[in-house]
């Protein structure tokens, strides 16, 4: 392990004497832990159960802290505080189901993108046919869900704006809302929805296989810590060559 340690260094050029000066990935290197920042509220890539974080990027926060032979410790954010956690050092890295987006790469590094998915909706077995397009969501009568802080919040202000639109604080509750009737749709993710689809017998996906929207998802790393970035990135292809990216994204994607 300590020899992949030295590889990537000599590879990325990050070693204290090349750089003059320390960087986020010597201080990582030097204190035996990483930092992710995560919300714990997304599945299937990062949810709180009971006291342990699970979840797809979960377990390749996991492989990226093994690959470096240190401990990889999650540290509680929420969506709404994804950005400002990251600038003022509360975590080295922000993973878990993070959209790719113009305003959080102008705060932050992005990684390589991982997956592919669009915004959609999650329904009530039965109203997948009456809830399948922005005109049909986008009525006073119609109660939509988002979680705060986040793109779903965004997408459901830009396109849906004569609908009632209600806040929650936490992404988990927003299924269970729709369940219980308490609001009509939940704007989601392809991925989210079709999980929560599987799982319960109450919620139905509506749109996932035609979403609204076409984007990716990648890995927050702080402004300018391109040696960070270049490590994750790194990380994540030999992962993909060894099979073990594949393995999780069918555990948990598929």
């Amino acid at each position: 392990m300590k020899k992949l340690i030295l590889i990537l260094c000599l590879i990325l050029g990050i070693g204290s004497a090349a750089l003059g000066s320390n960087n986020k990935l010597d201080d990582i290197l030097k204190r035996g832990y990483i930092n992710i920042g995560t919300t714990g509220d997304y599945k299937p890539f990062t949810y709180l159960n009971g006291s342990e974080y699970e979840g797809y990027d979960i377990e390749v926060a996991k492989e990226i802290g093994k690959q470096l032979g240190i401990e990889v410790k999650f540290i509680k954010t929420t969506w709404k505080e994804l950005l400002s956690g990251l600038e003022e050092n509360q975590y080295d890295v922000a993973m878990g189901g993070i959209t790719r987006t113009i305003a959080r790469k102008i705060k932050s590094e992005i990684s390589d993108p991982y997956l592919v998915f669009g915004k959609c909706y999650l329904v009530r077995p039965g109203d997948e046919k009456k809830y399948d397009s922005i005109e049909a969501v986008n009525k006073k009568e119609v109660r939509v869900g988002v979680n705060r802080g986040g793109t779903n919040e965004i997408f459901a202000q830009e396109n849906l704006k004569d609908a009632t639109i209600i806040i929650y604080e936490n992404n988990l509750d927003v299924p269970e809302a729709v369940a219980k009737g308490e609001v009509d749709v939940m704007i989601t993710e392809s991925p989210e929805a079709y999980v929560y689809e599987k799982k319960d017998s109450r919620l139905k996906a509506s749109r996932a296989g035609n979403p609204f929207t076409k984007s990716q998802m990648g890995y927050l790393i702080p402004k300018g810590e391109q040696e960070l970035l270049n490590t994750v990135n790194f990380i994540i292809k030999e992962l993909d060559l060894t099979g073990k990216i594949d393995s999780l994204k069918k555990e948990y994607l598929n």
